[in-house]
């Protein structure tokens, strides 16, 4: 291992700068797939009323590439909201509260988005 690999790897006091780097990067890109993904099918489907998606979604085609664009998505936003109030906000108490904040909003909201999926999914009446 040369130097500058070691460096990357024990970036800043914490030693794990690089890690949260490449998780950054990771969930970025799952992001941009799984967009792309969507917006692909969207403009596959030959219509886009409530009985044509639901039927999409009902298929594991459409329904668990769904579930996973929920949960990247809901994850990296959670992740951009901490980094920004670690930036932003310097009292620990009023940063601690935030965090708790974004991450009982961010598990409610996947929750209830994942919930109305596997609704549709497994065709429940609306």
């Amino acid at each position: 291992m040369t130097d500058s690999e070691s460096a990357t790897r024990d970036l800043g006091s914490a030693h794990h700068g690089g890690e949260h780097w490449v998780h950054e990067r990771l969930l970025s890109a799952a992001s941009l797939l799984l967009g792309i993904w969507l917006l692909a099918s969207l403009l596959l489907l030959p219509s886009l009323d409530q009985r044509t998606l639901g039927e999409w979604l009902r298929g594991a085609s459409g329904a668990v590439p769904m579930a996973l664009f929920i949960i990247v998505s809901f994850k990296h936003a959670v992740d951009g909201l901490k980094v920004v109030v670690d930036d932003y906000v310097h009292d620990d108490g009023n940063r601690f509260l935030l965090i708790g904040l974004i991450n009982f909003l961010a598990v409610g909201g996947a929750s209830l988005a994942l919930f109305a999926l596997a609704k549709i999914a497994l065709g429940a009446a609306a």
